[in-house]
């Protein structure tokens, strides 16, 4: 894997840190969309791939610790291969714990795969594509690997928090990040609307189709918080100013806990889908 960038640098420490954080926030929460509801956003792509005997290659690109990969090893799709990539060894190690050994696990960059042109008919990838730099060469290389008509699936961010949680933690956040918090890109500005996404994909890709998929939480301020904390931004606050950000913050979600004794949140997120030219 050849040198990463301040980003991903960043990434690979958090992800050490933090192994298996993405799916400890998502994959105990339904989500839904217009047309069904799912056990998790993991499952809403899981449900892509089919059960049928018919001799496929899906790569879970951005793996983490190996969530979605196990739930589609679980289903035993007997002529199907699974692999998974991530440029985090620790987790893929964690990944290769919940995983058999038929699953094939790669340390590598999206933007510069070893995968073979043209070998693959399913690519997924659950809240990472969003974050790679280079996106570009991200997506040329998912074409690349993809057979003609392949499929690439993801679920990507649309709103981190849903509801006044969102409104009330950007009003105590914004003012204490912006005196303390360093600036570090993640990911291309074009991921973070469907018409960005569209001219990503360009020519190479048909079919784009976007729909949205909402994660209801219903909380407490204390977990809210500590949801919070594995968060990139957050994280990457000095002690300080991440006890300010603390404080406030409590004070304020207090504020938002209705009758049952929870604040009612959850994350929305959006799948992306299309096939290859």
């Amino acid at each position: 894997m050849r040198s990463t960038s301040p980003t991903e640098d960043y990434l690979l420490d958090f992800h050490q840190r933090f192994t298996g954080a993405t799916s400890a926030a998502f994959a105990h929460l339904p989500a839904q969309s217009k047309s069904a509801e799912y056990a998790s956003s993991y499952h809403v792509l899981a449900s892509l791939v089919d059960d049928s005997n018919a001799a496929r290659v899906v790569v879970d690109l951005g793996c983490g610790d190996g969530y979605l990969l196990k739930l589609l090893a679980d289903r035993d799709l007997r002529s199907s291969r699974l692999i998974g990539v991530d440029m985090s060894q620790h987790e893929l190690d964690a990944a290769r714990t919940r995983l058999p050994d038929n699953v094939s696990l790669l340390r590598e960059r999206a933007q510069s795969l070893s995968i073979e042109t043209g070998t693959v008919d399913i690519v997924l990838s659950h809240m990472a594509i969003m974050l790679m730099g280079d996106a570009d060469q991200v997506v040329a290389e998912v074409r690349r690997i993809l057979r003609p008509g392949g499929v690439f699936a993801a679920i990507v961010g649309r709103e981190f928090l849903l509801g006044e949680a969102m409104n009330t933690l950007m009003e105590v956040f914004r003012p204490i990040a912006r005196d303390n918090l360093a600036p570090l890109a993640f990911g291309d500005r074009r991921t973070r609307d469907e018409a960005g996404w569209r001219e990503l994909f360009g020519s190479a890709f048909n079919a784009l189709t976007f729909e949205d998929v909402d994660v209801p939480w219903q909380t407490t301020p204390d977990a809210l918080w500590h949801s919070l904390l594995e968060t990139y931004d957050i994280d990457r606050l000095p002690d300080e100013a991440r006890d300010e950000v603390r404080t406030r913050l409590l004070a304020e979600f207090a504020r938002l806990v209705q009758a049952d004794g929870a604040i009612h949140t959850g994350f929305g997120l959006r799948l992306i889908r299309a096939h290859a030219v």
